[in-house]
């Protein structure tokens, strides 16, 4: 029986955040060393930090995200839900009004983990760092890299106490999000700009957390109210999720000329009076308010194609947000990137540590694990006005087409449902949607008819205060 090589090699993570250490622990079964520079002091314990300022909004961990993070760190759906996080069916305890109307309540298919933003994070961090061979060097900043175009050697960083130094390394992975410097790094070296696209709906978001009434502390379905993006105006949407210790954390989005106010007494009148149904404005009415409204408006759809440069330098990779980062109203930023961590692990593992054009193959396999996130966010964004600067392609209408009547055939056939949260969960590819029998069903509708209201049982809704 072979044996796997023994680690050899020093790899550096830039950023250590979620896409981050999951990339370290990737990498941990590979080099001797990991060293992850993060520019904020990371707490010991959930708790906010600097550098994470969108953690106050609603986050979600789709299964094809969970399952990847598991197949990283075995054990941790468990202590997930130790430490205080939920697990919730898909569909079943969901109550979503869509496009095309409110989708029944099926039975489960898929699952989503629901949990704040720095629980979800201190987990994942205290997981990859009792596993040995990752080290953090905190308040540091990556300044640039070290190398010539052909190869990367290591990366410039200023510590917060000392002078810029060289951290020499034989793999460097950038995972410091939307704010990442890989294009400008890489244009230093010597290379050319990456094609790179952007669809941006103007939308910003506002979230506040409550404490949820006390007879639904032990669990409430989550509720997301989705904008109509055929109507031509503004797109306004509202999530409420269920975290840990009995609270709720809500978020409320706009695009361009229908964007929530920050204000803290504006909160609960746009979730009842501007969303396409007040039910989450009604749920609030009887819940605690435990902070001040967070506002964002840094939320468009990004991608850098660097999978499709001339050339690109041996040992750089580039994953996550520094990659692609997605509208986060479709709750698939965290997915994708743990998704890309274990591809990282994978192809290192197929080619070997030192193999020749090993960063451009991690480069172009992640490429197509983001894929589906990306084609799922621009496919809707790209209809609202001033989104893209020409506008939706042919492809884009075609799509969105029929995924519209795939959406509105969900809402009653339980089978294209599961359909189609098989790739919402990015569990599967969209190849699954064009199926011959996913085609007919599309074609033929749904068989039974759409709800004429929120499907809250009559206990969720006595428990939660309404009529």
């Amino acid at each position: 029986m072979s044996e796997r090589p023994a680690p050899s090699g020093t790899a550096v993570v830039l950023g250590g955040s979620h896409t981050g250490m999951l990339a370290a622990r990737a990498l941990a079964a590979h080099a001797r060393r990991v060293v992850v520079v993060e520019r904020d002091a990371l707490p010991a314990r959930p708790a906010p930090r600097k550098g994470l300022p969108q953690a106050r909004h609603a986050h979600m961990l789709w299964s094809g995200g969970v399952r990847a993070v598991e197949d990283l760190l075995p054990g941790i759906g468990a202590a997930l839900e130790r430490a205080g996080a939920r697990r919730a069916p898909v569909t079943t305890d969901m109550v979503v009004l869509g496009p095309r109307g409110w989708f029944r309540r099926w039975p489960e298919s898929h699952h989503v983990v629901l949990a704040g933003r720095d629980l979800l994070d201190a987990t994942i961090r205290a997981q990859v760092l009792a596993g040995g061979r990752v080290e953090v060097a905190e308040r540091t900043e990556a300044v640039g890299l070290a190398g010539t175009a052909a190869a990367v050697t290591g990366v410039r960083i200023r510590p917060h106490d000392g002078p810029e130094r060289t951290l020499a390394a034989d793999l460097v992975v950038d995972a410091t999000g939307r704010g990442s410097g890989a294009a400008r790094w890489l244009a230093a070296l010597g290379l050319p700009a990456a094609r790179r696209r952007e669809v941006d709906s103007g939308l910003a978001y506002a979230s506040r957390l409550y404490l949820a009434p006390e007879a639904v502390r032990g669990g409430f379905p989550v509720v997301n109210v989705q904008p109509d993006p055929r109507g031509g105006g503004p797109g306004r949407a509202g999530f409420l999720l269920p975290i840990e210790d009995g609270r709720w954390i809500v978020t409320l989005s706009g695009t361009r000329g229908g964007q929530p106010s920050p204000a803290d007494g504006d909160f609960v009148r746009f979730a009842r009076e501007e969303l396409r149904h007040p039910v989450i404005g009604r749920l609030l009415e009887n819940a605690e308010p435990l902070s001040g409204v967070t506002f964002t408006r840094a939320t468009g759809n990004r991608r850098h194609f660097y999978e499709r440069m001339p050339a690109w330098p041996e040992n750089f990779a580039v994953l996550g947000d520094a990659l692609a980062a997605f509208n986060p109203l479709y709750g698939h930023g965290l997915s994708a990137a743990a998704q890309s961590a274990v591809v990282l692990r994978d192809v290192i593992g197929r080619h070997g540590w030192a193999a020749p054009g090993l960063a451009r193959r991690i480069q172009r396999a992640v490429a197509r694990t983001v894929g589906a996130a990306w084609d799922l966010a621009v496919g809707q964004d790209v209809f609202y006005p001033g989104a893209a600067e020409r506008g939706p392609t042919l492809r884009d209408r075609l799509l969105s087409a029929y995924v519209g009547r795939l959406m509105y055939t969900a809402t009653g056939n339980g089978r294209i449902a599961r359909r189609v949260t098989d790739v919402t969960s990015l569990e599967r590819s969209a190849a699954a949607l064009l199926a011959p029998s996913v085609l007919l069903a599309a074609a033929a509708g749904p068989l039974r008819p759409v709800p004429s209201g929120p499907p809250l049982t009559v206990r969720e809704r006595k428990a939660a205060g309404l009529p």
